[in-house]
């Protein structure tokens, strides 16, 4: 039997809304947050109790001076959200985004390769179901101004 995605043996990969594992964004919560704004949610899968929604276009929002989460739609639109995260960063906005590995994009060597970038080892499982691993590699970026990330660090 062939194995195709229309008989459900795998994901849909076409999907572009992975919603975040709880456990992924807990941990870096611990670390980076308490994050402040889900800058590309739904209000069934937002992350932080200040968010926007798909009306708001977080693209148009101002995201400085806060602390953010971002887990942007996965379609082609992908390049503006993290052109996006970059640009609020050297406005003094952290964001912490969850990206497929897609390192042979423009917008990864535009934006991402000289970032702090964690490779997830194997694949996420998104969503409340987490029935199927994600048909692609994952990577958390951190977007911060290089400032902002020495603040509270004593020189010598």
């Amino acid at each position: 039997m062939k194995a195709s995605a229309q008989h459900g043996l795998f994901p849909d990969t076409h999907r572009i809304d992975w919603e975040t594992p709880q456990h992924v964004f807990d941990e870096l919560d611990a670390e980076f947050g308490p994050f402040e704004l889900d800058v590309c949610a739904t209000p069934d899968n937002a992350k932080c109790a200040d968010y926007f929604i798909e009306e708001q276009n977080g693209l148009a929002q101002t995201w400085a001076p806060r602390r953010c989460w971002m887990n942007p739609p996965y379609g082609r639109e992908i390049g503006a959200w993290v052109r996006k995260a970059a640009l609020e960063a050297d406005r003094g906005a952290t964001i912490v985004a969850l990206l497929p590995a897609r390192t042979d994009t423009a917008w990864w060597h535009d934006y991402c390769i000289d970032r702090e970038v964690r490779f997830i080892r194997g694949r996420l499982r998104f969503g409340r179901q987490q029935r199927n691993p994600a048909p692609f590699p994952s990577a958390i970026v951190v977007f911060a101004n290089p400032s902002s990330r020495l603040e509270g660090v004593e020189s010598d």
